[in-house]
């Protein structure tokens, strides 16, 4: 039985879930429950703290989870990533009082608030740079103006809330985030894994894709063809209408519209644009 953690709350949470349901598992439908057990697929979940489970996994209680590489790397677990998830991105910046004009090397003898110890002191290290972390649980913006912190390192999306608390972003990111699959470093993948990957893979590429459907005059078609390869070819069926055929193919979904109009341009009609549920490739 593979034994999987998933995260129990915060940002991760929900998207984890749903990816999981759409890659065919079960997944609970109380917060309160804290295992649940999927016996069609042979697989077991665990519902933990997003920041505690790269250590289950490194110490090899569970085989797999799902978390951040934000929270894996702070947690210097024995564990290493396997797949990008593509949800839950987010970016590590350094803030200081609005107006200071800090670079990286000022943060030398300053005192930095975070909730990531592990992570940016190993960014630190790497540079080479001497500071003081305060290790805080969340709301690190306001330890400047409280007097506890000469900067800040936290998670960035916009930077509005830290400019609300008066403070400016500086310096390179220290490091880009997303949730990730994850297993014990340096381990043989666990039975069962394959499968999961597969299934999570075919999802992925399930949300990056759409499924095009149009008509299209045989003189037209190497045109068409061209506006829509498709991963290895277009299908082509005959229609019923003489000289005519139709054609399905996947395409991304952020070119959908232009591929739309191009279509319409070479002479396609009843073109149809559609979600594409789960995949394998």
């Amino acid at each position: 039985m593979l034994k999987i953690a998933v995260p129990n709350k915060g940002s991760l949470s929900e998207a984890s879930t749903e990816m999981l349901r759409e890659a065919g598992y079960r997944q609970r439908n109380d917060s309160k429950d804290l295992v649940l057990l999927d016996e069609d697929n042979g697989v077991e979940f665990y519902y933990l703290r997003p920041r505690d489970i790269a250590v289950y996994v490194g110490e090899g209680t569970l085989d797999l989870g799902i978390t951040g590489r934000d929270m894996l790397i702070d947690s210097a677990a024995d564990a290493e990533e396997v797949l990008q998830l593509g949800f839950g991105g987010t970016r590590f910046r350094f803030a200081a009082p609005d107006g200071a004009g800090w670079t990286a090397a000022d943060l030398n003898g300053k005192r930095i608030a975070t909730s990531y110890a592990g992570l940016v002191g190993g960014w630190l290290d790497r540079k080479g740079i001497e500071a003081r972390l305060i290790r805080l649980d969340g709301a690190v913006e306001s330890s400047v103006r409280l007097g506890v912190a000469d900067a800040v390192a936290d998670v960035v999306e916009t930077g509005s809330t830290l400019k609300r608390a008066g403070l400016e972003l500086f310096g390179d990111a220290i490091m880009t985030s997303e949730a990730i699959l994850i297993q014990r470093a340096g381990r043989p993948a666990p039975q069962g894994m394959d499968r999961l990957v597969r299934r999570l893979t075919g999802v992925l590429t399930a949300r990056t894709y759409y499924m095009v459907d149009y008509n299209v005059p045989e003189t037209a078609l190497e045109a068409a063809c061209e506006v829509t390869p498709g991963l290895d070819a277009p299908t082509v069926s005959p229609l019923a209408k003489p000289g005519w055929v139709a054609v399905r193919a996947m395409i991304p979904r952020t070119d959908a519209p232009q591929i739309m109009d191009r279509l319409w341009d070479v002479g396609a009609d009843a073109i149809l644009v559609t979600d594409i549920v789960a995949c394998r490739l």
